[in-house]
Formats: structure tokens, C-alpha cells, sequence
């Protein structure tokens, strides 16, 4: 079967022409300047400044809203991100692995800082529905505990830990809100994670939480709902953690079953 390859006007050269491109063959105005512009980034390399959208235009010779949507499409994708008022080269996604490490872990291997910032902490009577995931009866009291992530100071997620309180009783007072919670459990109280169910999906966020991550609320993002147990099977935790789609990628090893 003969492979067709694009110009290098479309891309990078030896890219499937299929790449972007509608059935009827007419490459759309945007896609050509967002191909143009794709090379463009990687020629500029990480932190590197894009010219005005008003300069784009005129080197490309097409509209501002044509620039605007091309450059709207590569800021979706994570090539970009805004930088006050200028739109730089994003450096890569960080990639977090689907395991029982924490988030902690999974960014300290790919060589940046951590973080996290307090968003509130507090306690009420668990609900019914909430009640068999973190193994308390309806009404007993159970932590809500709200995280901003941080990655080298940069906003990327925001997390929502449901735990009991029975089995963290002062975690409003020996916790470092900074720090990784399961380090915590596994440190401080001696609980270690059994195993998880967790399940992935791609949502757009609210208008609270665009504000607490920092993003448009068009962003789309990636949410992940988990429940842990402990080494016994017993109920440990609920966590909701919304992602930044432009930011994150999740990786996991498959083995076979025979």
C-alpha cells in the first residue's frame, strides 16, 4: 500500500497528509498556519515567544481570527501556554503514571518540583452515598480536604480527598498540607495502600475550578476518580482530581493474560 506524505508546508515532513486534513483534500486555512506555526514552536524550543497574533497574520498573510484559531487549537493541545500576555512554548506533559503512587512521586521522577496549596479543609457527617467508600456508617464524621497541584509553581490540577475522620484524627493538625498524604498515612500513621478502582474522563471545568487551577473554563480536562483500600481490603479514601488536558498525559504498562 503506496503512503502518501504531506509538503512540509502542512508539518513536519514525512507526517501523514491524512493528518488534519478533510476527505474532500482542501486543507483548511487555519491547519495550514497551525502546521506552519507547529514548526515554528519547535524552532523556538521551551519558553520561547511567540510573535503577535497581528505579526502572525501578516508573515502568513491570512486574518487574525485565522491565526487566533489555529493558535487556540495548539494552546488546547499543551504546545503553548499564556505567559501574562504572551503565548510561549510549553515544555512537555507531565507524564502521571495510573498506579497507587502519588502525585508526589510521579513528579519528582520527571524532574520537577511538586506542590500542593490548601484550598480548605473540613469536616462533616458523611453522606450515605460517600459512606461505603471510605468505610464509615452514614452520618459519622469523614475529612473533605481541597488541593491545588503544583508543579514547579505552575497550577496543574486541583484535588478533592474524602477520608475518615476515625482514621485520621488530626489530620487538621499533624498534617503539612504541602506534602504528600499518602507519605503521611504510610509514615505517621503506618497505613499502607492495598489497592484502588479508579476511573478516568475528560470533562470541562467548572467556573470555580477554572479559577482555582487558573485555566479557561473551555479548557478540557482530565478527571480522575479513585477509592482506595488498605493492605486488609479495608475502605481508605475517596480522591476527585480534575487535570489540566494541556499539561498531563497518563501511562501505564500492560502485561499479557493467557
Amino acid at each position: 500500500m503506496n503512503q502518501h506524505h504531506a509538503p512540509s508546508a502542512f508539518g513536519v515532513p514525512g507526517a501523514p497528509v491524512r493528518s488534519g486534513v478533510p476527505e474532500h483534500g482542501r486543507v483548511p486555512k487555519y491547519y495550514a498556519v497551525k502546521a506552519r506555526l507547529a514548526v515554528l514552536v519547535d524552532e523556538l524550543g521551551e519558553g520561547g515567544a511567540l510573535p503577535t497574533e497581528r505579526d502572525l497574520a501578516v508573515r502568513y498573510e491570512v486574518s487574525r481570527e485565522t491565526v487566533r484559531q489555529a493558535l487556540r487549537e495548539l494552546l488546547l493541545e499543551g504546545r503553548l501556554r499564556r505567559q501574562g500576555r504572551n503565548t510561549v512554548v510549553a515544555g512537555p506533559k507531565l507524564e502521571q503514571p495510573l498506579s497507587l503512587a502519588s502525585y508526589t512521586e510521579g513528579v519528582r521522577r520527571q524532574g520537577r518540583r511538586p506542590g500542593r496549596g490548601i484550598v480548605s479543609l473540613d469536616r462533616f457527617p458523611c453522606p450515605d452515598a460517600l459512606a461505603p467508600e471510605v468505610g464509615v456508617e452514614p452520618g459519622a464524621p469523614v475529612w473533605h480536604m481541597e488541593r491545588v497541584l503544583l508543579a514547579d509553581d505552575e497550577r496543574v490540577g486541583l484535588e478533592s480527598t474524602y477520608v475518615s475522620e476515625a482514621r485520621v484524627p488530626r489530620l487538621d493538625s499533624d498534617f503539612d498540607p504541602d506534602s504528600s498524604f499518602y507519605a503521611y498515612l504510610r509514615d505517621r500513621l503506618g497505613i499502607t495502600f492495598g489497592d484502588a478502582d479508579e476511573r478516568i474522563e475528560t470533562v470541562l471545568a467548572t467556573p470555580r475550578e477554572a479559577l482555582l487551577i487558573g485555566t479557561p473554563p473551555a479548557l478540557p480536562m482530565l478527571l480522575l476518580h479513585r477509592v482506595s483500600r488498605d493492605r486488609e481490603g479495608r475502605p481508605l479514601e475517596r480522591v476527585r482530581t480534575l487535570y489540566r488536558g494541556d499539561r498531563f498525559s497518563f501511562t501505564t504498562h500492560l502485561g499479557r493474560q493467557d
